[in-house]
């Protein structure tokens, strides 16, 4: 077992004000730790959830006396180190544990090439490599993705890669998954589209990889190494810009408002989940929603006028969703508003309330996870006797 630190602490995670920076309780106490993991991390970062850290040994810019290593989710530690995950990933290359990077070392880290810099430099005998890692710390059931929030640079290091190839030069990206329980890596189109389309279009000019790893409570890392499989053929059905939404607004005080052909309605202050698809040019659709003026069509551009724009979570499928998402988001909201945004389905309404922002709802979350994630595993873990 590899061990990357001395001396852990638990912590309870309060908020996170900024993106490097997290709240949370230790000891009775309250305190600010440096996060360094600039992603999303919404299906991680949740009220009361236990997170692992480290005190600094001195001063740092980010003025705060911890930082967290860690965060757990069903039972396990999940690194959020980004930084913490090159070492992981130059131990198992070192190891000879990941596939079809036998015999590389590590020649050079924080390589520069042209205007990028990737992680490592190897060799083996002759032959360089290009390497560059990224860490996963997005997954459901069996599936795990990669990025949660759109990464311009990752997209970027994927183009240079495949042009140096076309110059001689080998190279690849290898995903870190923090997770020993998952089987199979996607990149996250549903968020970065065009990360995932470079990462498809240039696959057979560089090495993709994925490995899921395992961490002990006391942040060990584990023995196992499993090597993902990469479903390049449901990437390509499914990466487009079509498919299914939520969009979150927020009402800030009750209103009564005047929605179209439904007339007026009473809606109270709070969190609202709107359900919409467009099976072409859904972001175009979902940007239209974000925007207030324009002309008034939809019972949603009646109600997003008066209301705060929260998030946009699309759900990209080559299948209608929609009413499948309206239903399960309504067994966990705590309103709803009749004939809203459903006089062409069967549907009761798409619109749904919740007191609190459910981006920080544990339940929603797993609503999320499934239609962008789990729901794949019919097609790649097809039931036995089907």
């Amino acid at each position: 077992m590899k061990s990357f630190f001395s001396s852990i602490q638990k912590a309870c995670f309060l908020r996170r004000p900024n993106r490097f920076v997290v709240e949370c309780t230790l000891d009775g106490r309250k305190v600010r730790a440096y996060l360094p993991n600039p992603g999303r991390l919404w299906e991680l970062l949740l009220p009361g959830i236990l997170l692992y850290l480290v005190k600094k040994r001195s001063a740092s810019a980010q003025k705060t006396d911890y930082t967290v290593v860690a965060v757990e989710r069903r039972g396990a530690p999940v690194s959020l180190h980004t930084h913490l995950t090159n070492r992981v990933a130059r131990y198992l290359i070192e190891a000879d544990r990941v596939p079809g990077l036998e015999g590389y070392r590590v020649v050079k880290p924080e390589y520069p090439v042209g205007k990028s810099r990737f992680d490592f430099l190897l060799a083996k005998g002759k032959k360089e490599y290009l390497l560059e890692v990224k860490s996963c710390t997005l997954f459901g059931e069996r599936i795990a993705m990669f990025p949660d929030a759109v990464t311009t640079r990752g997209r970027r290091h994927v183009e240079e890669l495949a042009h140096r190839a076309g110059n001689g030069r080998r190279g690849g990206v290898l995903f870190v998954v923090h997770s020993h329980h998952v089987e199979s890596f996607l990149p996250e189109y549903h968020t970065d589209l065009a990360f995932a389309n470079a990462l498809c279009h240039f696959r057979k000019q560089i090495g993709i990889r994925a490995v899921g790893v395992t961490w002990r409570e006391d942040l060990t890392l584990g023995e196992e190494v499993r090597s993902l499989t990469i479903p390049w053929k449901v990437v390509e059905k499914e990466a487009k810009d079509r498919g299914s939404y939520l969009v979150i607004l927020r009402l800030r005080e009750d209103q009564v408002l005047e929605v179209g052909r439904l007339g007026k309605r009473s809606f109270s202050q709070g969190y609202y989940l709107y359900v919409g698809s467009a099976m072409k040019n859904l972001s175009r659709r979902i940007e239209r929603h974000r925007r207030r003026r324009k002309k008034f069509h939809w019972h949603i551009d009646y109600f997003r006028d008066r209301a705060e724009w929260v998030a946009a979570l699309p759900v990209r499928s080559s299948v209608p969703l929609e009413c499948r998402i309206a239903e399960s988001v309504g067994e966990i909201a705590e309103w709803k508003i009749p004939g809203f945004g459903s006089s062409d389905c069967a549907c009761s309404t798409h619109l749904f309330g919740m007191k609190e922002n459910p981006l920080h709802s544990p339940t929603f979350m797993e609503v999320l996870l499934y239609f962008r994630m789990d729901r794949l595993g019919d097609l790649l873990f097809p039931k036995e006797g089907k």
